[in-house]
């Protein structure tokens, strides 16, 4: 918990940084398609992780190598706050960074995300539908899904909002029949 704090703390001021100068050069959606480009890219190297992570490699081998996976694909801005974070010493939050960006991106948009976990993979119209049920529970403007599979809920949805947790799914339903039988077995 307060390893969280404080990796919040050294987050937070980045990611409003970053927003600032997004919004100072009508950015913040192009910006966002690079937090999430980086994040991406995260997600999928374990490899590069481990060598943004250590103290000891270089800090001008780090950026030759962000500057060879990533330049064609960020905003030359965005590279430079980039190599910022490496200069800093902050370029092992760089996942948080995005993550709070792209946070901070939603409350000016009054978009919530809502993280659906689905048995199967959800339709376009089966998304339409989730969306336009968590604008009603939440008064958002809008809805930006983040969509998982999970083969153990046999069917239907769980959608987490914020704190929020709407389980929908068959084994959710069984579980609530199973907890109700059990209670009138006892009495």
């Amino acid at each position: 918990m307060k390893d969280s704090v404080v990796i919040e703390g050294l987050v937070a001021p980045y990611a409003q940084a970053l927003l600032s100068v997004a919004q100072d050069g009508d950015l913040v959606d192009r910006f966002s398609q690079d937090s999430n480009t980086l994040t991406d890219l995260l997600s999928t190297s374990s490899d590069l992780i481990q060598l943004l992570d250590n103290p000891i490699i270089n800090p001008d081998v780090k950026k030759n190598v962000l500057r060879q996976i990533a330049s064609e694909q960020l905003h030359p801005t965005m590279l430079n706050f980039v190599m910022l974070l490496v200069d800093r010493g902050r370029i092992p939050f760089l996942g948080g960074v995005c993550k709070r960006y792209q946070e901070l991106v939603r409350e000016i948009n009054q978009t919530v995300l809502a993280e659906v976990t689905s048995a199967i993979e959800l339709s376009d119209s089966q998304k339409d539908s989730i969306r336009q049920k968590v604008m009603a529970m939440t008064n958002a403007r809008s809805v930006e899904l983040q969509t998982s599979l999970d083969s153990e809920l046999l069917g239907g949805v769980i959608i987490k909002v914020g704190s929020q947790v709407v389980d929908a799914s068959l084994r959710g339903q069984l579980r609530r029949i199973s907890i109700q039988l059990s209670s009138a077995s006892s009495r």
